[in-house]
């Protein structure tokens, strides 16, 4: 697999001591130049309130980093510790940027970036349109015309906390950069299997055909996280799962999945068909249509492995007695000719029995029924693309059971991209880094995107926070409230997925 190397530039990182740069760009960063997908020239400049000098940045970021293996730290601060800078910024990041303009001006000098900056807010998105102001009067957004300089800005999710935060920081940010220098960063469209998506359905024949409500039943997305809230409550407390996961992650799946092919693989051609893909979702306006059509829950102390684990309200930082969903279940409807009447169901829930991502496609029965299965066998045909862990796609379908007559089994035909042991697979921020350090804008969520998700989590929010609607308790470890299958219409259930992406579907762990 070819990447393209990214040009010599600067990037300038804000909240450079915070969590999120240690655990997830720092390495990221490390093994795209021991690739060599980024200039040697490229020069990292931390942004933060924390008082370091360059040196001490360095060995925080690389030595001290727990992310990185003990050998990697050593090997990478011998080699990459002089290309990480560091500037103090005083009164959270409010400060005059006159300072850090001209270290930013001086470190261009001095490396020869031709003016190619890349700014990456991880902040609380309250600080983005001030970050993006200071920016704009020190003169750091002022391109050089007639050369090859650009200034480009990432953010970090959550893209706001309804419809109107997420248009006021998107309005904000435009005041100060255009919405193609802007890269919303969501780390589950960074992933190959996500990817993957577009090329399953529109490079394969086997698969495009049938892909609308002629050929299949329904569409089903679960995320499961065997972990709680840990020492997250007090953040959790005041976002909840449809908030958390799926606002942003989920509904970008199911984007992919419903979208209509591309008139190119530019990233503007597949943006604006996922903009019409969520333009496309039946809202949830009514009181009734989303109490029959969603379902919330939350985790209660239960025993796993033989240790007894908290309930969420139990948890630091949550409130004695919370309404915030840590299960959260959606079913809607795609108002499109191509997915007419196909019922698409999402979940995502935190201490269920195990980790993962997955979509399942359930391809309708032959009308004719000449065959029939053997006991315990399903007659449905299955897609199943396994978005973490052990990334791969499944597909179940019959085949003649050995022996006399013409019985059928159902059996698994699967593929893992840890397969191709022979290729270079990014993973997910490493892949959206490089991108943006490109200009390729593909896996990145467009303010319109952003604003149609909103549009439709709204109402269910509203609705939730201001009725009674039931709060379903489920004991931590199992896959959530006990009606779970009975939100799935018609003959049924959720596929619960085990930590293998071929464990059968009746996976379960048993909590003593």
């Amino acid at each position: 697999m070819s990447f393209t190397k990214a040009d010599s530039q600067l990037i300038v990182l804000f909240g450079a001591s915070g969590d999120l740069t240690s655990r997830k760009l720092i390495p990221a960063l490390i093994r795209l130049f021991d690739s060599n997908l980024i200039s040697q020239n490229t020069r990292i400049l931390g942004v933060g309130r924390s008082p370091f000098s360059n040196e001490e940045f360095a060995s925080k970021v690389l030595l001290e980093n727990d992310h990185l293996s003990k050998d990697i730290r050593k090997e990478s601060f011998d080699k990459y510790a002089e290309r990480f800078l560091y500037f103090t910024l005083d009164k959270d990041y409010l400060d005059d940027y006159e300072a850090l303009a001209k270290k930013v001006f001086e470190t261009d000098k001095t490396f020869s970036l031709e003016g190619r900056y890349l700014f990456y807010c991880s902040t609380p998105p309250n600080l983005y349109e001030s970050i993006a102001k200071r920016l704009k009067v020190a003169g750091l957004l002022d391109d050089q015309k007639g050369s090859t300089s650009f200034r480009r800005l990432v953010v970090e999710k959550p893209f706001g906390y309804s419809l109107e935060t997420a248009k006021s920081i998107n309005e904000g940010l435009h005041r100060y950069f255009k919405e193609e220098q802007i890269f919303r960063i969501d780390h589950y469209l960074g992933k190959e299997t996500v990817q993957n998506l577009l090329v399953t359905r529109f490079s394969n024949s086997i698969f495009e055909p049938l892909w609308n409500s002629k050929y299949i039943e329904r569409v089903e997305i679960t995320n499961a996280e065997a972990d709680g809230v840990a020492l997250r409550g007090g953040y959790y407390d005041h976002t909840g799962a449809l908030r958390d996961m799926f606002q942003n992650h989920l509904l970008q799946l199911v984007s992919l999945v419903v979208m209509e092919p591309p008139q190119s693989e530019s990233s503007e051609d597949i943006r604006n068909e996922k903009v019409r893909a969520l333009e496309a979702l039946r809202p949830l306006l009514t009181g009734e249509d989303i109490e029959r059509n969603t379902l919330r829950g939350q985790y209660t102390a239960s025993r796993i492995n033989g240790s007894l684990v908290e309930g969420y309200r139990e948890e630091q930082g949550v409130a004695e007695q919370s309404l915030t969903e840590t299960f959260a279940a959606v079913r809607f409807f795609v108002d499109n000719e191509r997915w007419k009447g196909t019922p698409f169901y999402v979940r995502t829930a935190k201490r269920m029995p195990t980790t993962v991502t997955e979509l399942v496609i359930y391809f309708k029965r032959p009308e004719q029924q000449i065959f029939q299965y053997s006991a315990g066998h399903s007659k449905k045909n299955i897609l199943v693309i396994r978005i973490q862990p052990n990334e791969g796609i499944l597909l179940k379908f019959g085949v003649k059971q050995p022996g006399q007559g013409f019985k059928a089994q159902q059996v698994n035909m699967d593929f893992y991209y840890d397969s191709f042991t022979d290729r270079k697979v990014l993973q997910a921020y490493e892949r959206l880094l490089l991108d943006a350090l490109n200009g390729d804008a593909t896996l990145y969520a467009r303010a319109e995107e952003v604003e149609k998700a909103w549009e439709f989590v709204d109402p269910i929010i509203a609705h939730w926070n201001s009725q009674n609607m039931p709060m379903h308790g489920y004991p931590a470890g199992t896959w959530g409230p006990k009606m779970s299958n009975e939100f799935i219409e018609g003959p049924g259930y959720w596929r619960n997925p085990g930590e293998l992406l071929t464990d059968d579907e009746n996976y379960c762990v048993i909590s003593s």
